[in-house]
């Protein structure tokens, strides 16, 4: 079985897809950049507003961050990134997961950074 899990972001359906997929034991959570009318500037803001998108799917889906087993992040600007492990340390405490960074373009040019998450769920 396949479940959807719909945020109602504007993207969703201007670009087609959904915050998050559970399938096969699996939460696929969605590339999250900054949500809501009143997105910071800053990258730290940014990041915990990711992070609170994030964790909403996750629980949505029974999931937590503890259950995340892979994190992709992506930033306009590498160097702003060690601002932010303070937020992903606290977020992923004592269960790391594997991690990839990659420096690129995001969807608006006032994006910082996006995160997205794969997670299993808990048996």
């Amino acid at each position: 079985m396949i479940r959807r899990i719909h945020s109602g972001g504007e993207f969703e359906k201007k670009v087609g897809y959904c915050r998050a997929v559970v399938a096969n034991g699996f939460v696929f959570v969605a590339g999250t950049c900054a949500q809501g009318d009143d997105v910071p500037k800053d990258i730290v803001g940014q990041c915990k507003s990711s992070l609170a998108a994030i964790r909403e799917a996750l629980a949505e889906a029974g999931a937590s961050f503890a259950d995340v087993v892979r994190v992709n992040y992506y930033l306009p600007d590498m160097t702003e990134f060690e601002l932010c492990w303070p937020l992903l340390v606290e977020a992923f405490g004592d269960n790391p997961p594997a991690a990839t960074v990659i420096e690129c373009n995001l969807i608006t040019p006032m994006d910082r950074i996006e995160i997205e998450v794969t997670a299993a769920l808990p048996q």
